[in-house]
């Protein structure tokens, strides 16, 4: 097979070449490290504090609210378990939703073992956070509130501007997870009214390994590793000064090119819904048609599982997924699908489709003549297609 459509974006991309370009001289030309003194070292101090300032522009924050991690998994872990251990003497009350990334769940039920008490918002059918529920659940014990901006598998883009006033309003940190929406969507720390914020590269076509938090100054965090004094102490290590070159160049064209490319995208991904509801009997859109991402495409196909299209479409030379990247070892199906309400078979038979820069009209028709007959054949041999 010839073809390679890669429709998987919402797991990782592929490193733009202008992003690449900026991180190459980091490897082995400035390789120093930024804490020594010497010359090598200061060129790696400088790029590095000129990569912050690059980021601190999008998040509208001073340099020193940027704190460097390994990835989104550290900045929620950060996030979260930082302010726990900051403001556990004030309560251990913390809320978020039914259908965060695991970095942000399995954290939470780490500090429910701990003695924290968790609210899980249950999202409406169509994927969206009732905004008024995340205010009703804040109690005088409540220290945080974590809601993701746009969901990893159903796209659904949450109402994080007026869940942020109302964390504001009753003086409660609020963090977002921001992965999926950095190169999409406003990051704005003020306008958003966000105490934390999440972002990482792989999300954005920058490097693997290397993330962001944004904690705003007066923010009580503590750090949940031990080591050097490295990022106002919260994140100890040497670091990763060519990924974190990367994420800075790959943040800052992706917030310069986002509005003509998610017009773009957003075209193609209609396409592709369309195409699919209409010659395909028996499926349904995964979240909101159209609070969502301009990429995300969640569908179900009932009476099939979904890995077993997954891997006849990879047969055909296209690559989804069948549920989140980080689960995808797990054979149970996506807790974001059942938390619309949905039978679990309809979970089963979820794929998602997203869709990225080399997405092209040619692709996404290529998808829709191939996909049809391979939903139909499935069908005509599951045993539990009714």
């Amino acid at each position: 097979m010839n073809k390679n459509i890669y429709l998987d974006h919402a797991a990782t991309t592929p490193v733009d070449d202008r992003v690449f370009e900026k991180m190459k001289p980091y490897f082995s030309e400035i390789f120093g490290n930024p804490s020594s003194m010497y010359m090598t070292g200061q060129k790696a101090r400088k790029a590095l504090y000129e990569a912050r300032i690059e980021i601190a522009k999008v998040f509208g924050c001073s340099p020193e609210e940027v704190i460097f991690t390994s990835g989104g998994t550290e900045s929620d872990n950060l996030a979260i378990l930082g302010v726990a251990s900051a403001l556990k003497h004030k309560g251990k009350h913390i809320i978020t939703s039914n259908i965060e990334h695991p970095a942000v769940l399995e954290t939470c039920k780490m500090l429910e073992k701990d003695g924290f008490e968790v609210t899980y918002i249950k999202v409406e059918a169509n994927g969206i956070i009732d905004a008024q529920k995340v205010k009703d659940a804040i109690r005088p014990d409540t220290i945080l509130v974590s809601i993701m901006y746009a969901n990893n598998e159903i796209g659904t883009v949450q109402p994080i501007a007026k869940i942020g006033r109302a964390c504001k309003k009753s003086c409660v940190y609020f963090h977002t997870d921001a992965c999926q929406a950095a190169g999409t969507f406003d990051l704005n720390a003020d306008r958003l009214h966000l105490d934390l914020i999440t972002i990482n590269g792989s999300k954005i076509y920058g490097p693997k390994g290397v993330g962001a938090l944004y904690v705003r100054n007066g923010t009580s965090v503590r750090a949940i590793m031990g080591g050097g004094q490295q990022e106002k102490r919260l994140r100890p290590g040497t670091e990763n000064v060519a990924g974190i070159i990367g994420l800075a160049e790959a943040l800052r064209v992706a917030q310069a090119e986002r509005e003509s490319e998610n017009l773009r995208l957003a075209k193609l991904r209609d396409l592709l819904i369309n195409g699919i509801l209409e010659t395909i009997p028996k499926t349904r859109l995964n979240g909101d048609r159209e609070n969502r991402l301009p990429n995300n495409v969640n569908i179900s196909f009932l009476g099939i599982e979904g890995e077993s299209i997954l891997l006849r479409l990879d047969m055909m030379g296209i690559a989804v997924s069948s549920g989140s990247a980080c689960s995808s070892g797990s054979l149970d199906p996506s807790h974001v699908i059942l938390a619309l309400g949905v039978p679990f078979e309809v979970a089963h038979g979820s794929i998602r489709f997203s869709l990225g820069h080399a997405t092209t009209e040619e692709d996404i028709n290529y998808v829709l003549e191939f996909l049809p007959k391979i939903v139909s054949d499935l069908r005509a041999i599951s045993p539990i297609n009714m």
